[in-house]
């Protein structure tokens, strides 16, 4: 009889611990801050912000879309030259950063040139999470995230 209990407690614990989901658990947990959009002077204008990741698995920037402009592109920069590129990872317990002179936001055939103070709406879409609207306060031409001026 004793003979019986450990394979049972063993048959038991694995079915415990089947349970216990691996990486299929694991989910991306987005958020977006520090946003804005330097006041364009044409009909084109770049976009700025930072997409956090605190989960477990990475997930993907796959479009932006803005009613604000006729369309959005996302683009990075490799040596001295930007490329439109289809998506951009956000790592696991990581970041994505869009800033001047790296990854930025095109926004092309802006409907009117927003102003300083207003704010132009986005919309972030990934291959896994949910969509996340952002209201990316527009700034001076010269705004500089580091000092804030």
């Amino acid at each position: 009889m004793r003979h019986l209990v450990a394979p049972a407690a063993v048959i038991a614990g694995a079915l415990a611990l089947a349970g216990c989901g691996g990486s299929d658990d694991a989910k991306a947990e987005l958020s977006v801050g520090s946003s804005y959009m330097p006041q364009p002077v044409s009909d084109m204008a770049a976009g700025f912000l930072t997409i956090a990741n605190k989960g477990a698995a990475k997930d993907e920037l796959t479009s932006v879309t803005s009613s604000a402009a006729g369309s959005v592109t996302v683009h990075r920069t490799v040596g001295q030259s930007m490329e439109e590129v289809k998506s951009l990872d956000v790592p696991a317990r990581g970041q994505l950063v869009f800033k001047s002179g790296g990854n930025h936001l095109m926004f092309e055939n802006l409907k009117h040139k927003p102003k300083q103070g207003e704010k132009v709406t986005v919309e972030l879409h990934f291959a896994k999470s949910g969509p996340i609207k952002v209201e990316m306060p527009v700034k001076s031409a010269t705004y500089n995230p580091a000092t804030g001026h």
